[in-house]
């Protein structure tokens, strides 16, 4: 285990948190939170100490770096990020309980939603921005940042792929260009676009500034912090329509944004988990449209509320526009069976992902097929490409390794003895990064209500979820840490 190389990596992560810091400490000083301010000086006098430590013990790290290293170096960067970041919370005091703010600092990296608190208008705007930001940050994940925009050397070669493939969400990770730093580049600068277009469109609809920042900060991060108690209920019917299009935008694999910039359109048309994405959020909103029928005024407000939930959930961004917990049973179970499917690979959304589920879908077929010719090869395609099996090995382990991680964390909330629907549709709203359930965490309420511990579970599945699984569970295996 290279233990130095990790460490090293380690101070650059932390470093990179403490500037994204800044802005938001900028903010608290023009504002005077002085509270505020004191969180953030403290933070960052902390970080600097750490990172200062951690460069001088790694310094003259040997270059080896392997597939076991990244996993484990991206499980304890996200780890040591909300732990750091979540600092400012807890020293101004404006979230008393150590466990509330690293369960929303987690919720907030992880691009979840999940709050713990039941008066959001009550933070101070300084901690509002960091609070929005860390779900920006987080959605094409910080590491990938690093890797795109901090200068390369010769001891950078041999673990790049295996860092962005650890941090970034889908069945495989593959190059857009020959080089991995480029690639990261190319997606964080496609990130930046579309988030400045965003912020022009809110804009434009008469939202303020620091509001239209927060806001696209959560929704291309598909996260769905707001700064206001209703989230996007009290917005403006075209305020609610450019942020259900672009939710489902940032839910679109990335590598499509990068084929249209090539020309290659062809290419896009035919992507088969461009188009399953889409066909589900459409027949998802015809369906739950048809089901609301008499429940709001008009057709045009029950579209808007429709379309919206549907491009949220299934982008596991998690805003609202409306309490969709009062919704018809059949309309909140085709939400929640969103909940689980999530958005495409590649895309900042959470959830099992269309391009894993597609997978799934097409290896039961060729099960069904091999079962009724046995002698005949059966070969899963996507895409007109043959998938490789290390891939769908990959996929069924990971379908396994969820089910079992989902109802291990559903039987530790269940102690705190609230109703099945309320810990079932938490857990789902967690590990799928999605923010409110049903029920008791509805979108009118808040996740307050549980113990420590089922927020320490809790934080643990948000982080599980974000980061495909895997780089969490390494962390907890004796193989990881002992000499092979």
């Amino acid at each position: 285990m290279n233990y130095k190389m990790m460490g090293r990596f380690l101070s650059q992560i932390l470093a990179i948190e403490g500037l994204f810091m800044l802005p938001a400490l900028a903010i608290s000083l023009y504002g005077g939170e002085a509270m505020a301010v004191r969180g953030f000086l403290v933070t960052l006098g902390v970080i600097l100490l750490l990172a200062a430590v951690l460069r001088i013990l790694c310094s003259g790290a040997p270059s080896a770096f392997y597939a076991k290293e990244g996993l484990v170096c991206v499980g304890l960067s996200w780890l040591a990020l909300s732990v750091v970041g979540c600092l400012p919370f807890y020293i101004s005091r404006e979230i008393p309980a150590f466990v509330d703010c690293f369960f929303e600092t987690v919720s907030g990296f992880t691009t979840t939603g999940s709050s713990i608190l039941t008066d959001v208008e009550a933070l101070s705007r300084g901690l509002l921005y960091w609070r929005s930001f860390s779900h920006w940050l987080g959605g094409m994940g910080v590491l990938v940042f690093l890797l795109a925009f901090t200068p390369g050397d010769s001891k950078g070669a041999g673990f790049t792929m295996h860092l962005l493939r650890a941090e970034s969400p889908g069945p495989d990770v593959g190059k857009l260009v020959p080089k991995m730093r480029k690639t990261a580049a190319i997606l964080y600068i496609i990130y930046i676009v579309l988030t400045a277009i965003n912020i022009v469109l809110l804009r434009l609809g008469g939202m303020n500034l620091f509001e239209s920042v927060c806001h696209a900060f959560g929704t291309a991060g598909t996260g769905g912090f707001g700064v206001k108690a209703d989230s996007f209920g009290s917005y403006s019917p075209y305020l609610q329509n450019v942020t259900t299009v672009f939710m489902a935008l940032f839910g679109v694999n990335f590598s499509c944004y990068y084929l249209l910039l090539m020309g290659r359109f062809k290419s896009v048309f035919k992507d088969e988990e461009l188009r399953l994405y889409v066909g589900v959020i459409l027949a998802s909103t015809v369906l739950i449209v048809l089901n609301l029928r008499g429940f709001y005024g008009s057709l045009e407000e029950t579209v808007r509320h429709a379309a919206f939930q549907v491009s949220s959930i299934i982008t596991t961004t998690g805003y609202a526009t409306t309490d969709f917990d009062l919704w018809p049973s059949f309309s909140k179970t085709i939400l929640l069976c969103l909940m689980v499917i999530g958005a495409s690979a590649g895309s900042t959304g959470g959830g099992l992902k269309v391009g894993r589920v597609l997978l799934l879908l097409k290896g039961l077929r060729r099960n069904i097929r091999q079962t009724l010719n046995p002698r005949k090869v059966q070969l899963v395609r996507s895409n007109g490409q043959v998938v490789d099996e290390r891939v769908l090995g990959n996929t069924n382990a990971y379908l396994a390794a969820y089910v079992i991680i989902l109802f291990s964390v559903f039987a530790i909330i269940s102690l705190d003895n609230f109703s099945v629907g309320t810990n079932f549709s938490a857990v789902l709203a967690c590990f799928n990064n999605i923010g409110p359930g049903l029920e008791a965490v509805g979108p009118a309420c808040n996740f307050s209500i549980y113990s420590p511990l089922s927020k320490l579970a809790l934080s643990l599945a948000m982080l599980a979820g974000r980061l495909e699984i895997f780089p969490i569970l390494v962390l907890f295996s004796k193989s990881t840490w002992t000499r092979s």
